[in-house]
């Protein structure tokens, strides 16, 4: 699965804030309610305009943006 295809970050969205393409629901709505036990089928549901494979992709870009560099 590609993130990029699913996440989007756009200035006059949201304030800019990544978001799940198409959409204006955010990224960390997607990974607050993962934070609070709901599962990818119940947040689709609860967001009709986000899919299961788009809450997967929130996780896949959170697990990026966590990934320690070191810069030479």
């Amino acid at each position: 699965m590609d993130w990029q295809d699913y996440i989007s970050v756009d200035p006059d969205i949201c304030h800019g804030q990544a978001c799940i393409a198409g959409t204006r629901v955010m990224v960390t709505v997607v990974l607050d309610n993962l934070a609070v036990g709901l599962t990818a089928e119940e947040i689709a549901e609860a967001y009709p305009s986000v899919s299961v494979d788009a809450v997967k992709a929130a996780l896949h870009y959170a697990a990026e943006l966590a990934k320690e560099r070191i810069a030479p």
